[in-house]
């Protein structure tokens, strides 16, 4: 575990870097996450992540560079967390302590992740953290495992 991990607020800059992680073809595949264009990726973060107070969004940075980011939001009554890191990142036990420090910080319980069913990575990760399945919800014709972080985790 030699990699220096830490989180920060999200600079400018980051968001070249989040926008050429999300369509990364493998990170589509795997999250079954559709994309967005240059506009549009750069609106959504100005006005719902960056531009909205009840988003808590920190950039994940390991060894200096940006690696990837996680926010937690709300959905009506439900706090979620997500996250997206660079696949150089990937299998090198980064996202465990990433989500680790994010979970120190983010202190709401319960707190809901609904990674795709077939992102076996990304469900064992939250699961190695606390999260327990409560159940499969689907977004469209996709299957999604909704899971919960519970208030005594």
């Amino acid at each position: 575990m030699g990699d220096e991990v830490q989180l920060r607020a999200v600079e400018q800059t980051d968001l070249e870097t989040f926008f050429a992680q999300e369509h990364d073809p493998e990170a589509v595949r795997r999250s079954l996450f559709a994309p967005r264009d240059r506009e549009v990726f750069m609106n959504h973060w100005a006005r719902n992540i960056l531009g909205d107070p009840a988003v808590f969004v920190r950039t994940a940075v390991v060894n200096g560079d940006p690696a990837g980011h996680v926010v937690a939001w709300w959905e009506a009554d439900r706090r979620f967390v997500g996250y997206w890191f660079g696949r150089q990142y990937w299998g090198r036990g980064l996202g465990t302590r990433i989500l680790t420090l994010f979970l120190r910080e983010e202190r709401t319980r319960p707190l809901h992740a609904d990674p795709f069913a077939g992102n076996t990575g990304s469900v064992r990760l939250l699961e190695r953290l606390g999260f327990r399945r409560s159940q499969t919800v689907r977004h469209g014709e996709n299957a999604h495992i909704m899971l919960v972080l519970d208030a005594d985790t």
